[in-house]
Formats: structure tokens, C-alpha cells, sequence
């Protein structure tokens, strides 16, 4: 049974920084995709950022240049530079055994807890 736990949310000011972290416990072997999404308050959940095990990334327009995805084993880090009140959400960490083009298309299977991020202005 997959659980992926979250880490690393938190309040700071627009400019800031924070770095989001999200373990993976389970068969790790059997997942391809990490990624994490964010759902702002009162709007729908988006992919904000996704790494394969081969080390291809996806970013979303919205903040390529400011965030940055990274992977160590069953661990992935979200860091977010720049931060705006706009990225103010929870923040969900995924996992598939998909690859890039299958989560963009479907999503990820499984899903964290979550972990809220507020940039004050």
C-alpha cells in the first residue's frame, strides 16, 4: 500500500522562499511519476510539477523560473523561489507508475495529504 507524506508548509512573505518535501513509503519500484499539485482556495487543483525516473521534468508556465523539482529515491522536493500570494494553496503530493505523458493526461494514482502554503503580500 502506497502513503506519500508531505513536508515543509508553511507561511512567508512574497519574495520568499520555502521547500516542500514529500516522501514516498511502498514499492517504490513500481512508480515512475512524483509530481505535486496545488489547489488554491475556492479553484481547482492543477499540476504545478512532475519528475520521472529518468529525470524528465515537467514545470507549469505559471511558475517555471521560480520552482524547482527534484528527486532522491523514494523523496521529492518542490523548491519555490520567488513566491507570490497567487501560489497561496495546498500543495498534494502524487505518484504513478506513468510516465511524463500519461499523468499529464490522467493524473497520478496516488495522492498525500497535502500541505498548505500562504505567501502574505
Amino acid at each position: 500500500q502506497a502513503e506519500l507524506v508531505e513536508s515543509g508548509g508553511g507561511l512567508v512573505q512574497t519574495g520568499g522562499s520555502l521547500r516542500l518535501s514529500c516522501e514516498f513509503f511502498g514499492s517504490i519500484f513500481s512508480i515512475n511519476a512524483m509530481g505535486w499539485y496545488r489547489q488554491p482556495p475556492g479553484e481547482q487543483r492543477e499540476l504545478v510539477a512532475a519528475i520521472v525516473v529518468g529525470g524528465d521534468t515537467h514545470i507549469s508556465d505559471s511558475v517555471k523560473g521560480r520552482f524547482t523539482i527534484t528527486r532522491d529515491k523514494n523523496t521529492i522536493y518542490l523548491q519555490m523561489n520567488r513566491l507570490k500570494p497567487e501560489d497561496t494553496a495546498v500543495y498534494y503530493c502524487a505518484a504513478d507508475p506513468g510516465g511524463l505523458g500519461h499523468v499529464l493526461m490522467y493524473g497520478m494514482d496516488h495522492w498525500g495529504k497535502g500541505t498548505l502554503v500562504t505567501v502574505s503580500s
